[in-house]
């Protein structure tokens, strides 16, 4: 739904976009079950650093705790000042964390859903989908609240003036075993099977992986196509685009998705737009974000792929 959005003149900057929590989420107990959970690791973290964080708005943004973070989880250790007192030095130090933390977590400044400019003028939401992503990537067994999601405004400034959009943002996937067994059906089936499957032994998640590339690459093999390396060749969703094709008995025109993509936006489009094919088609993937996939995130992956399997495992 697209509104009126009262911006204050100082901020209204053309070709502005970003994204805003509704006042009224703030409140939200998961939101806010959220946000201990990660001050807690934060905190555990950093403990033999002495280092104490109290709140996420107000303790990240001048790239003090992130740096810490990233040599703690990461062993990375920066060349930037210990603090950085003044605006400019801030941003600076935030800018070389973050090229190194993006690196790290696998996405670029065009995908990811934070930058500097967000995380210093202590923006919740970006914040939030940063520190989601560093725990997927550093300590991804650590349990996260399922589900969180809040309603955002979205708003953009153009020649025309400001205009903005209401919509649902997801922060973390899942569910939580109380909702799956509300919801009972094949999806909590599936992610009971994934998320247990990802604290198994090595040998038997490399099993389960063959399985899955043997069925793919059997129906893959009509079009000469091989997958040898699950997370990495289904990262740009080309072949994820084609393999649905021939399971669901349809081709897709090539101007329809990118046959060759060459940047982080172009993988995202085309793996955003299996997903929406997937849901068409009553193959339910809702919980999971498409840039998971572009970041080589293997449950992601595996959750599309045996959604998959399990409606084509005859073929």
């Amino acid at each position: 739904m697209e509104e009126a959005f009262d911006l204050p003149a100082d901020e209204a900057v053309p070709g502005d976009k970003r994204k805003i929590i509704q006042p009224t989420c703030l409140n939200d107990p998961k939101l806010n079950n959220l946000k201990e959970v990660l001050l807690d690791w934060i905190n555990a973290t950093l403990k033999a650093e002495h280092i104490v964080v109290k709140s996420l708005e107000e303790d990240l943004f001048d790239g003090l705790v992130l740096h810490h973070l990233l040599g703690t989880l990461a062993s990375e250790f920066l060349p930037v000042e210990e603090i950085a007192v003044t605006t400019v030095a801030q941003i600076r130090k935030l800018g070389v964390i973050l090229v190194a933390l993006n690196s790290k977590l696998g996405v670029s400044d065009e995908t990811a859903k934070w930058s500097v400019a967000l995380i210093h003028s202590k923006d919740l939401l970006a914040t939030l989908h940063l520190l989601v992503s560093m725990v997927k990537c550093f300590q991804p067994d650590m349990a996260l609240p399922p589900n969180v999601s809040v309603e955002v405004i979205s708003v953009e400034v153009n020649r025309a003036g400001i205009k903005s959009d209401k919509l649902f943002e997801h922060i973390t996937e899942g569910q939580s075993g109380s909702d799956k067994d509300s919801v009972g059906g094949k999806d909590s089936e599936k992610e009971d099977l994934i998320d247990q499957l990802m604290l198994l032994e090595p040998h038997k998640i490399s099993a389960f992986k063959q399985a899955i590339l043997h069925f793919v690459n059997k129906n893959m093999l009509p079009l000469g196509l091989q997958v040898t390396e699950m997370e990495k060749q289904f990262a740009d969703g080309v072949i994820l685009l084609l393999l649905i094709g021939q399971l669901e008995g349809f081709f897709l025109p090539l101007s329809e998705f990118t046959l060759s993509p060459s940047c982080d936006p172009e993988m995202l489009h085309n793996v955003t737009l299996a997903l929406e094919m997937l849901s068409d088609r009553d193959i339910e993937v809702d919980d999971v974000d498409p840039q998971d996939i572009v970041s080589h995130d293997v449950k992601a992956t595996l959750r599309v792929l045996y959604a998959l399997f399990k409606k084509h495992k005859s073929k």
